[in-house]
Order: C-alpha cells, then sequence, then structure tokens
C-alpha cells in the first residue's frame, strides 16, 4: 500500500501538472484547438480532398521507495504528446500540414517540477508538380516552432531562461520537392528566411539565442535543405526520422544550422504503445552554458525520451 507520504507526493505532482496546464499561454491552446477544429471539419466532409491522421498519447512514470537500502529517490513523471496530420491533394497540387506538440514535468521527492518536454510545432508546405515529373514539385514551405512554458536554470525558478515567443524560429523557403513516395521527401533551397523571436524583455537584453541585445528579432537569408523519411522498422514499429540544414549567407555560411528529429513508435496494441524521441540542435548563434562559471561556448544540443503509456491513432 502506498505510504501517506507517497500520495502526497503524487498529489503534489498532480496539482502542479494542473496549474502548469492552467498558466499555460491563452494563445498557445487557441493555436492548437482551432487547428485540431479545422483539421475535424475537413474530414467530416463526404467530397473532402483531405487525408487526415494523427495521434495523442499520455505517457507516466513512477518510482517508490521505502526502507529500500540501496538508496534512490522517489520520482513521479508525466508527458503528454499529440500530432496531427492534414494533407490535400487534388491532380498537380499537393499541401501538407502538421502540427506536433508535446508537455510533460517530472518531480522528485521534496523537489519543484521540472520541464521534461515543451514543444509545439507547425509545418505546411505547398506544391505544385512538375508537368514531365511526377516525383518533383515546386514547393514553398514554412515552419514554426516555439513552447508552451518557461524555462528556468534549475533549481533557481528566478533564473529564467526561455519562454513562449523565446525563443520562436520562423522558417519560410520556396524551391524544388523531391517525392519519389508517400514515405520519403527531400527538399532544396537556395532561397530562404530564418527569423529567430525573443519577445521576453529579460532575454532579450541578454542577447538570448542569437539576438542583438535589446533587440526581439534576427533575420538570416541562406539556403535550406530538409529530408524527410516515413518507414516500418519491423512489425509494429514505424520510424519517422527529419533533417533540417541551413545556412545563413549573411554570416559565416560555412556554419551549418543543424535540427534532427527521430520518433520510434512502437506499438503493443490498439491503445498501448512505446514511444522513443530524440531531438538533436546545432546553432552556432547559440551559446550553451559549459559548467558552473559563467562560461559559454558552442555546444550539439541533445534531448531524449522514452515513454510507454496510452495512445490513440486517428
Amino acid at each position: 500500500m502506498i505510504g501517506l507520504k507517497h500520495r502526497n507526493f503524487c498529489g503534489a505532482f498532480l496539482f502542479k501538472l494542473k496549474k502548469t496546464a492552467t498558466a499555460m499561454n491563452k494563445i498557445s491552446l487557441i493555436v492548437l484547438l482551432s487547428s485540431f477544429s479545422l483539421f475535424s471539419q475537413a474530414q467530416q466532409k463526404k467530397d473532402t480532398l483531405w487525408t487526415i491522421d494523427g495521434q495523442a498519447s499520455v505517457n507516466f512514470s513512477q518510482v517508490s521507495f521505502s526502507n529500500w537500502v540501496a538508496g534512490g529517490k522517489n520520482s513521479v513523471s508525466g508527458v503528454g504528446i499529440f500530432n496531427i496530420n492534414a494533407n490535400y491533394k487534388k491532380d498537380r497540387i499537393s499541401w501538407e500540414n502538421a502540427l506536433k506538440a508535446g508537455y510533460g514535468l517530472l518531480k522528485e521527492e521534496d523537489n519543484q517540477a521540472v520541464k521534461s518536454e515543451d514543444k509545439f510545432e507547425l509545418n505546411s508546405k505547398y506544391g505544385v508538380q512538375f508537368k514531365n515529373n511526377e516525383n518533383v514539385y515546386y514547393s514553398s514551405f514554412a515552419n514554426f516552432n516555439t513552447q508552451f512554458a518557461p524555462g528556468y536554470n534549475y533549481p533557481n525558478t528566478d533564473d529564467k531562461i526561455s519562454g513562449w515567443f523565446a525563443p520562436a524560429y520562423l522558417t519560410v523557403a520556396a524551391g524544388i520537392d523531391y517525392q519519389p513516395s508517400d514515405k520519403f521527401s527531400l527538399f532544396v533551397t537556395p532561397v530562404s528566411g530564418k527569423f529567430t523571436f525573443v519577445t521576453d524583455e529579460e532575454l532579450s537584453n541578454q542577447g538570448a539565442f542569437g539576438v542583438e541585445p535589446g533587440e526581439n528579432a534576427r533575420a538570416e537569408f541562406g539556403a535550406t535543405v530538409k529530408s524527410e523519411l516515413k518507414t516500418p522498422v519491423v512489425k509494429n514499429v514505424d520510424m519517422t526520422t527529419t533533417l533540417s540544414l541551413f545556412s545563413n549567407y549573411l554570416d559565416h555560411p560555412e556554419n551549418i544550422d543543424v535540427k534532427w528529429d527521430l520518433i520510434l513508435n512502437m506499438k503493443i496494441n490498439d491503445y498501448l504503445s512505446a514511444n522513443f524521441i530524440t531531438n538533436l540542435i546545432y546553432d552556432h548563434d547559440i551559446l550553451v552554458p559549459l559548467d558552473d562559471s559563467d562560461r559559454k561556448g558552442r555546444r550539439v544540443q541533445l534531448k531524449q525520451l522514452l515513454g510507454v503509456g496510452l495512445s490513440y491513432k486517428f
């Protein structure tokens, strides 16, 4: 039987999760709900040319110790993930849209809850098929991503290091998209714009995320390459991987910005699944703390998430 202390511990975590969700920026929730409503309405039309699919999952883990001589810390964590795709196809016209969102918290004993996942990303790609090659499209592409809630230099919650629209990234591009199948695409353009936004005044004054101190935005112009692969690995295991590369013509074009995402979805049954997610980022303009001192440098950022829980595909 779980002791009173552990029930209080779990209760505190659930209260923190509810409080954080309530405090999330209203704009995020409005966009999320509006997108879902729009996609649902398109799916309900009998003569629709839209293809709608997605996945919602909730992963939860808990560890409890009582008189355990080997040592350990009580902990509880929860992560919610929501992905939806809405794709339009008619004659030579193709329009692909994707929304990816996730949020999670981790709490250890008497420590405060900290973020374990925080993602909000929108993608849209519009293409017109070549007349003489059905695998190639003239395409335009837009990508936007930010986060729901503030991040801190834990355990110091007075030292905020990120937040909603701090940073936010917008990439717009036009180029050639090669799609030999519905599982693979390669988008290449020599003409693209990348915009970084930092609307938080404190972070802006620090010159965080590559903006000039006191500025709220930074614009870059360069070339973009983006590839995406969706394929089954083995039975009941699907993989989606996306690699994006950007070179800024105006400032050291040899320094390539890299963003690589990998998702493995392992289906257990219709309602249970396991997810393995990795995110890798390298941006020459972002300085990362090197140690406990004030020194900063350029480093590869890596995040990994493994969860098992309830899942629903539609």
